[in-house]
């Protein structure tokens, strides 16, 4: 593991630093006071404390989500944290670590990396399938399995800038890990975001109020510097579009053959519309 993102991690136990051993083929980070936590053949380092309560996106979602993000249709997205992310750190520290908050398959993060040569990245998600991805997904990227709801495994004030792209979002953690000078990038839908899917295949539907949500969830302890809308419009094969729908929170909710009877009704290609709102917030 990159020694500038291990500085920075924590015990999720104790919360005292970590080191990485290897005894034989096996490695590990573990504390001066002797937890341990295994780092697993794909790359990734489990540090939760005790079980999760849920499993994250299943190996079946994440393989459509990285096939869906593989084909460009999100690049938008990786485009608008690349910018908002090169703009925040104009005057930070030298070697700044972005941390992916629920990361997925780590398409994002390794975008934000790219177009920073100087900073390291950590991917947090608590999905296996994802992760073993998101610890390929950029040579200056780690991966660790933890719960975002719970404590971060992650020192007080040590993170430049923290991404968090369609996933959950803990406010008060979030602010004790960012930089005074940090900043909080959220990828959250706009309310016509697959609009012509969620009519067309009755999928889950944006809450239209959910800007004012994430606004009032993240208050306490953000300031919003600036929130701008993202579109464009797709053309999508049924393939695609079964892609696309396997890969959210609408693969839990939708019954199967219910759903290819209405794909089989889709125009080809399906025009689709692609709306993201990325807020950019500062630490209160």
């Amino acid at each position: 593991m990159d020694p500038r993102v291990l500085d920075r991690l924590r015990c999720p136990v104790c919360g005292e630093s970590l080191a990485e051993t290897t005894a034989g083929t096996a490695r590990a980070l573990r504390c001066p006071r002797g937890h341990s936590f295994d780092i697993a053949r794909q790359g990734y380092v489990n540090l939760l404390a005790g079980r999760a309560p849920h499993v994250g996106d299943s190996a079946e979602m994440v393989a459509a989500r990285a096939d869906f993000l593989a084909a460009g249709h999100y690049d938008l997205i990786s485009a608008a944290l690349a910018d908002a992310a090169t703009r925040a750190l104009s005057d930070v520290e030298a070697y700044p670590v972005v941390v992916d908050a629920g990361a997925g398959t780590g398409r994002y993060l390794g975008a934000v990396l790219a177009a920073l040569p100087d900073a390291v990245g950590l991917a947090l998600d608590v999905s296996k399938p994802a992760l073993r991805r998101a610890a390929r997904a950029h040579p200056r990227a780690a991966a660790a399995l933890a719960d975002t709801w719970q404590r971060l495994p992650l020192a007080d004030a040590s993170t430049a800038v923290l991404l968090n792209v369609f996933a959950p979002r803990n406010g008060p953690e979030f602010h004790r890990v960012l930089d005074p000078a940090g900043t909080l990038l959220v990828v959250t839908p706009d309310t016509d975001h697959l609009t012509q899917l969620v009519d067309a295949l009755d999928l889950l539907r944006v809450d239209p109020d959910k800007a004012d949500r994430v606004t009032g969830s993240l208050g306490g302890h953000f300031t919003l510097v600036s929130s701008a809308v993202h579109r464009a419009e797709l053309a999508l094969s049924r393939a695609e579009v079964a892609t696309l729908v396997g890969m959210g929170p609408s693969a839990w909710h939708t019954d199967p053959d219910a759903l290819a009877a209405r794909l089989a009704a889709v125009p080809e290609p399906a025009r689709v519309t692609v709306a993201v709102r990325l807020d950019v917030l500062r630490p209160r």
